[in-house]
Order: structure tokens, then sequence, then C-alpha cells
């Protein structure tokens, strides 16, 4: 038995109205806080998550050249500390030659 009401049609439709009223009014209550938000962003001088990754992956790559630069320096010194310590070794050799007394007496 079905019954033919009215006043719950009515109802009904105030109701769907009121659902699509308050949709309405949530998504423009969303617009207004997102452009608040922006704003306080803006003036907070805050970077976007495109230029923080830029530059992210910039001092990743200024961080990996600078650790190579760092163990060819390494290995430049040590190369150096060698050359010089070769370098070094004749030289000792020859003072410590020329240093030594000799078994020859002095001429009269």
């Amino acid at each position: 038995m079905q019954t033919d009401n009215r006043l719950l049609d009515d109802l009904s439709r105030v109701a769907t109205g009121a659902f699509a009223a308050l949709s309405g009014v949530r998504d423009e209550v969303e617009v207004r806080l997102r452009e608040q938000l922006e704003k306080v962003l803006a003036r907070l001088d805050v970077v976007t998550r495109e230029e923080f990754e830029a530059v992210k992956a910039m001092a990743a790559l200024a961080r990996a050249e600078q650790e190579k630069l760092a163990s060819r320096l390494a290995e430049l010194e040590s190369r150096l500390a060698e050359s010089e310590d070769a370098a070094a070794r004749p030289a000792k050799r020859a003072g410590k030659a020329a240093a030594a007394p000799t078994s020859e007496a002095p001429e009269s």
C-alpha cells in the first residue's frame, strides 16, 4: 500500500536542496581557506616543494663532488709526501757521507 503524502515529499525536496546548498557552502569555505593559507605562506616566504627538491638535488651533487675532490686531494698529498721522501733520501745519504770522517791523514 503506497501512501501519497505531500508533506514527506516536500521535506524530501527541502533536505535535498539543503544538502546541495551545504555542498556549495563547503566548496566556498574550502576555496576561501585555501586563499588565506596561500596569502599567509606567501608572507612567510616559504619555498615550494619543487624548489626544495631542486635545491636538495643540487646540494647532493655538490656534496658528491666535494667528497670526490677531497679524496683526490688526499691522493695527491700522499703522492707529494712520497716524492718528497724519495727526494730527501739521497740528500740524507750524501749528507751522511760528507759528514763522515775520512780515514786519510791530512797532508802537511
